[in-house]
């Protein structure tokens, strides 16, 4: 059966609410404290840190998601309709914005949701808050790999030959399936993850993780169905990890470090002014 754009933007929230429920009503179940080293953790190449999950315990985006939509379908006019009333946006500061939100590389990606948080997220003052973003990247983002590799959808910018808005990084892009967006799955993930930790900031953290995966749109390098598939792997991968007792422990250590952050008077250093400028819809 195809999905609408709605009934896949409902089943987005649908999950988003089922994660949220077992949040409030499970109790804490204790265990050790997990390691913010690398070298206890290990990364699976240098810089990206292993997940919580091993690769089998990932939810299936291939048997979660239907087929990514055909060029005759109304799914597939509205993709290419978004894509094209973003082009525009390239040369603006949202375009900059989401050349910004492309990078993932560590400490830097940290930072994404600092304005939101109203807090900076950093190794030495919230390790275990950062280590549970380094982790949920790849158990989210390769969460996405087994409709990726399958489909091998075409990137927008590939199929228009037009540009993007990270050049340096098109040559690989195009050998990368497109559906459904990791950048997208990841970001839904860490807004999902934060706002739990952070009810009081819940709209700001769940505005600014919708406003990472649009900028993949921007960037011309996903479909809009791409993005919107990659939130509901990002969802599907944060309420497998709430059943992950590692997970569970690292969550509790990080609340801890943020109630100390704010009990300390800590926020960000961030100048969030442009960014908000630049996010605005």
């Amino acid at each position: 059966m195809r999905l609408t754009r709605a009934s896949r933007t409902l089943a987005t929230l649908g999950l988003t609410a089922l994660l949220a429920a077992c949040a409030s009503t499970s109790p804490p179940t204790a265990g050790p404290t997990p390691p913010t080293d690398p070298a206890q953790i290990g990364e699976l190449r240098p810089g990206l840190l292993n997940g919580y999950l091993d690769r089998a315990a990932l939810p299936d985006s291939l048997a979660l998601l239907p087929p990514p939509p055909d060029k005759a379908s109304a799914l597939r006019a509205a993709d290419e309709a978004a894509y094209r009333a973003t082009r525009p946006l390239l040369a603006t500061p949202r375009g900059a914005q989401a050349a910004v939100d492309a990078k993932l590389d560590f400490p830097a990606a940290a930072s994404t949701f600092a304005c939101a948080a109203q807090l900076d997220i950093t190794p030495e003052a919230t390790p275990h808050l950062y280590t549970v973003l380094r982790r949920t990247l790849v158990d989210a983002g390769g969460a996405t790999y087994r409709a990726k590799d399958h489909y091998r959808r075409v990137r927008p910018f590939a199929e228009y030959k037009d540009g993007s808005c990270t050049p340096d990084e098109e040559a690989r892009l195009m050998r990368d399936g497109s559906y459904p967006s990791g950048h997208a799955a990841l970001g839904w993930a860490w807004a999902l993850v934060l706002a739990e930790l952070m009810p009081e900031r819940a709209d700001a953290l769940l505005q600014r993780g919708h406003a990472y995966g649009q900028s993949r749109v921007i960037c011309g390098v996903h479909w809009q169905s791409d993005v919107e598939a990659g939130r509901l792997m990002g969802a599907a991968a944060v309420a497998r990890l709430h059943a992950h007792p590692p997970f569970q422990a690292q969550m509790r250590a990080a609340a801890s470090e943020i109630r100390a952050a704010r009990a300390g008077g800590r926020g960000t250093g961030r100048d969030c002014a442009a960014e908000a400028a630049a996010l605005k819809p």
